[in-house]
C-alpha cells in the first residue's frame, strides 16, 4: 500500500510537471499572458516592441534581470526593448527620475546593475536627490551634466506623464512585460498558471511565452505584407 501511494505521488507531480512545461511551450491568453482592452501605440518598424516595467527597488526585478537580459541579447534585432520605471509611491519619485535621467543621458547601460546591486546587496535607499547625487557622482557621471538634465523640462515632463501611462498599460506590479503594445505577462502570472516554482525557473519559463508573443506578432505582420 505504502508503493502504491509513492507510486501515484510520483506520478501526480509527473503531471503536474508536464502540465507546466505545455503551458509555457503553448501559452493561452487568459492565463499565462493577457491582453490588453486598449493596445498601445508602438514605434513604427519591423522590430517588435517589448516594454519592461520594472523598479530598482523591486528585488523580483533584481532576480529577473540578468535572465531578461539574456533574452533580450538572444533576441537580437528581432526585437526593441524598453524598459520604464515606475512610481508606485511619492518615495519612489528620486529613484525613478534617476533612471529617466541616466536615460536621457546615454548612461542606463553603465549605471543599471549598479543601482541594482547598490540597492540589494548593499541596502542603499536613493530617498532624495542628495543621496542621488551623490552615488552618481561617486560612479563617475559628471554632477553638473547630471544635474542639468535632472531638472530638465523634457525630464520633469516625462515624470508628469508616468501616472497615465502606467494606468494605459494597467501597472500595478512589477516586473511586467509588454509585447507589441498588446500582450503582457509576468513571472508572477506564469505562477498563477504553473505553480509556486522558484524564481528563477518561473523567469524562464516566462521568456519561453516571450518568445512565443514576439514569434506571434512577428508572424501577424509577415501575413499583412
Amino acid at each position: 500500500m505504502r508503493f502504491l501511494k509513492h507510486l501515484l505521488a510520483a506520478l501526480s507531480l509527473t503531471l503536474i510537471a508536464g502540465a507546466a512545461a505545455a503551458s509555457v511551450a503553448s501559452p493561452e491568453n487568459g492565463v499565462d499572458y493577457k491582453t490588453l482592452d486598449k493596445v498601445q501605440p508602438t514605434e513604427p518598424g519591423k522590430k517588435v516592441e517589448v516594454i519592461e516595467f520594472f523598479g530598482y527597488f523591486c528585488p523580483h526585478c533584481y532576480a529577473l534581470d540578468p535572465i531578461l537580459a539574456k533574452w533580450v541579447e538572444a533576441q537580437g534585432d528581432k526585437i526593441t526593448f524598453k524598459r520604464v520605471h515606475v512610481l508606485f509611491h511619492k518615495t519612489m519619485a528620486p529613484i525613478q527620475q534617476m533612471y529617466v535621467t541616466l536615460e536621457a543621458m546615454g548612461k542606463t547601460e553603465v549605471m543599471h546593475k549598479k543601482i541594482f546591486d547598490a540597492m540589494h546587496t548593499k541596502s542603499m535607499r536613493f530617498t532624495d536627490e542628495a543621496s542621488v547625487l551623490a552615488f552618481v557622482s561617486a560612479n563617475g557621471i559628471d554632477q553638473k551634466a547630471y544635474q542639468d538634465v535632472y531638472n530638465s523640462f523634457s525630464v520633469q515632463a516625462r515624470m508628469r506623464r508616468m501616472p497615465q501611462l502606467l494606468e494605459a498599460y494597467g501597472v500595478t506590479s512589477v516586473p511586467l512585460i509588454v509585447v507589441d503594445g498588446r500582450y503582457v505577462t509576468s513571472p508572477d502570472q506564469l505562477r498563477a498558471s504553473v505553480g509556486n516554482k522558484p524564481e528563477n525557473e518561473l523567469a524562464a519559463g516566462m521568456t519561453k511565452v516571450l518568445d512565443v508573443l514576439v514569434d506571434k506578432v512577428a508572424k501577424e505582420r509577415a501575413a499583412k505584407k
